[in-house]
C-alpha cells in the first residue's frame, strides 16, 4: 500500500479524513473545508452532534468543490490524551470508515491539527496505524463480489509538518515486519510447512540478514532428540533456522529471539478433537513474530546484535510418530519423558534454546509461543503471558509492551512448579497435570537456560490470531509481538548508541 505526505492540494477523489480534537474541532483544514462547501462541514458536525470525542465520526457525502467521495470528521478526543497508540487507533478507524464507504484512497487533512505533546509524530502514527488496518489476506479467494473487495491502495498525508514523513521511515520498516507474520500466521498449512517457512526466512536476505538453515541430518548430529522426535510423525522435514542481524559492534550483548513454529498442529498421537483443528496452521504464531520482528529490525537498520531462531515442525499421527511414554534425549542431555504429544511446542523449543545459546552465547533469551490453553484461561486475549527468570528484563519487557500495545501481563514461576514436572523415569516430563498449566510448560523451559543467561518466555497463545475486528487490524492475524520485540531492542540495546 502506498503511503505520502504532500504540501500538494488534496485531491478531488478518496475520502478525505478531517481529525478533530475535542473542544477545538474547527482546525485549519476544518475552516478551509467548510468555507469551500459554504458552511456544509459545520452544519453536518452540529447535527450529528459531532465534538471531536474519541471514537466519534460523521460522514459528509460528495461536498461540493471538496471530494467527489467523501469527507470523514472523525474524533481524535483531548490533546493531552492523544499518544502515539491513539494516533494509530485513529487511523485505523479512518481506514475502516473509507473500507466500508468502498472508496481507493484515505487523505488525511492535517493542517492546523493540534496533537498534544505528538508533533510531526501525529501524522506518521495515522499513517502507521491507516496502513496496518488496510491489511488483507485474500489471495486464495477467486469470486469476491465487489463488495467485498478492499479497493483502499493509498494512504496520503496532506499539510502535515516537515519531520512527518522521516518520523514514518521507521515505522514503515515495522509495518512491513508486522505484514510478514500477518501472512505466516494466515497461510493455509499446505503452503506454509518446514521447508517453504525456512525459504521464505530467506528473503530477509535482502535486508542484510544472514539466514543459517538446518535439517534434520545437521540436527541429529547435535542430539536434536527432543526438537525432532516431535516431527517423526511427518513426510515434512524439520527445520531450525538462524536469522543474524550484527547492527552494533563486535563487543555489543547480544539479544536472542527464539520462536516456537510448529506450522500444523493434530496433537499427534493425542490427537485434537476436530473442531477448531484448523486453526493450528497459527501454532507457528511464535515463529512468525521472530521473522517478522528480524524484518522490522534489519528493515530500520537497527544498532543493536540480534539473533532470531526458530524451530519448524510438523505435528501430525502416522505410524512413525512419537507416543506417550516415550523418552527423548534433548540436546542439552536432559532426558524428557512424552506423557501427552500435544504438549509439543516445549519440546521443540528445548533444543532451539539450547542450540541459540551455545552458538550465540547472548546476554538475553526471549522466546515466545503459542504454547498453551491455560494461558487463555487465565489472560483472555488481552496480554501475553509473561514468565522469567530475571526482574529487571521483565519490567523492561512490560513496558516495551505497554509502549506498543502488545500487552503483557507478569506470570509466576516457582520452584513447585519445577517441582510438578519431574518424571519418575527421566530427568523431566513434558506436562505436569492439570493446575498451572502455563506456568508448569515455563519451569520446563527453564530447564534449558544456562545459568547467568536472562531469560524471558512469552506465551502467546492467544494473541497471535484476532476472532473480531480491532482498530489497527482486521480479523485474523495479529502480528503480535513484532513491535513488542522491535520496542524493547530498540530501548535496551540501543540506547547507549543513540545517545553518543
Amino acid at each position: 500500500m502506498q503511503v505520502t505526505f504532500s504540501k500538494a492540494a488534496m485531491p478531488k477523489s478518496g475520502a478525505i479524513i478531517v481529525p478533530c480534537m475535542e473542544g477545538s474541532i474547527a482546525s485549519a483544514a476544518f475552516k478551509a473545508i467548510n468555507k469551500t462547501t459554504k458552511g456544509a462541514l459545520e452544519r453536518a458536525a452540529k447535527a450529528s452532534g459531532f465534538q471531536g470525542k474519541k471514537g466519534q465520526i460523521t460522514v459528509i457525502v460528495g461536498p461540493a468543490g471538496v471530494s467527489n467521495g467523501h469527507v470523514v470528521l472523525i474524533g481524535a478526543g483531548k490533546p493531552k490524551d492523544f499518544t502515539a497508540l491513539e494516533a494509530e487507533n485513529l487511523g485505523g478507524s479512518a481506514m475502516a470508515k473509507a473500507i466500508a464507504l468502498h472508496e481507493k484512497a484515505v487523505l488525511f487533512a492535517m493542517d492546523g491539527l493540534k496533537a498534544g505533546d505528538l508533533g510531526d509524530g501525529a501524522a506518521a502514527h495515522m499513517a502507521f496505524g491507516a496502513r496496518l488496518r488496510g491489511y488483507r489476506f485474500d489471495q486464495y479467494r477467486t469470486a469476491q463480489e465487489k463488495n467485498e473487495k478492499m479497493l483502499v491502495s493509498k494512504i496520503g498525508i496532506y499539510d502535515a509538518g516537515a519531520g512527518s514523513k522521516a518520523a514514518y521511515n521507521d515505522l514503515e520498516a515495522l509495518a512491513e515486519g508486522i505484514v510478514i507474520t500477518r501472512d505466516l500466521v494466515s497461510e493455509p498449512p499446505n503452503v506454509l510447512y518446514p521447508e517453504s517457512f525456512a525459504e521464505r526466512c530467506r528473503e530477509l536476505e535482502s535486508l542484510g540478514v544472514k539466514v543459517k538453515i538446518l535439517g534434520e541430518k545437521e540436527m541429529s548430529k547435535l542430539g536434536m532428540g527432543s526438537l525432532l522426535g516431535v516431527g517423526q510423525g511427518s513426510v515434512r522435514e524439520s527445520k531450525m533456522v538462524a536469522m543474524e542481524w550484527r547492527g552494533g559492534a563486535k563487543s555489543d550483548d547480544t539479544v536472542c529471539l527464539v520462536g516456537k513454529g510448529v506450522t500444523f498442529d493434530t496433537g499427534g498421537i493425542s490427537l485434537k478433537p476436530p473442531a477448531g483443528m484448523e486453526d493450528m496452521k497459527w501454532d507457528m504464531g511464535g515463529a512468525g513474530a521472530v521473522t517478522g520482528a528480524m524484518a522490522a529490525i534489519a528493515g530500520r537498520k537497527a544498532n543493536a546484535n540480534v539473533i532470531g531462531v526458530i524451530g519448524l515442525v510438523e505435528n501430525m499421527p502416522d505410524g512413525n510418530a512419537q507416543r506417550p511414554g516415550d523418552v527423548v534425549k534433548s540436546m542439552s542431555g536432559k532426558t524428557i519423558e512424552v506423557i501427552n504429544t500435544d504438549a509439543e511446542g516445549r519440546l521443540v523449543l528445548a533444543d532451539a534454546l539450547w542450540w541459540a545459546q551455545e552458538t550465540y552465547k547472548p546476554k538475553v533469551v526471549i522466546d515466545l509461543a503459542t504454547l498453551t490453553g491455560a494461558i487463555l484461561v487465565s489472560l483472555a486475549h488481552e496480554f501475553g503471558g509473561l514468565f522469567s527468570n530475571n526482574d529487571e528484563l521483565a519490567d523492561n519487557l512490560i513496558k516495551a509492551g505497554k509502549s506498543s500495545g502488545d500487552k503483557l501481563w507478569h506470570m509466576p514461576l516457582t520452584k513447585t512448579h519445577y517441582d510438578m514436572i519431574k518424571s519418575p523415569i527421566a530427568d523431566i516430563k513434558n506436562i505436569g497435570g492439570r493446575w498451572g498449566g502455563s506456568s508448569t510448560a515455563a519451569a520446563f523451559l527453564g530447564h534449558f537456560i544456562k545459568d547467568g543467561v536472562e531469560w524471558a518466555h512469552l506465551d502467546i497463545a492467544g494473541m497471535a490470531w484476532n476472532e473480531k475486528d480491532k482498530a489497527t487490524c482486521p480479523k485474523g492475524g495479529a502480528g503480535y509481538g513484532v513491535r513488542l520485540l522491535d520496542n524493547f531492542v530498540r530501548d535496551q540495546f540501543e540506547s547507549e548508541a543513540s545517545d553518543e
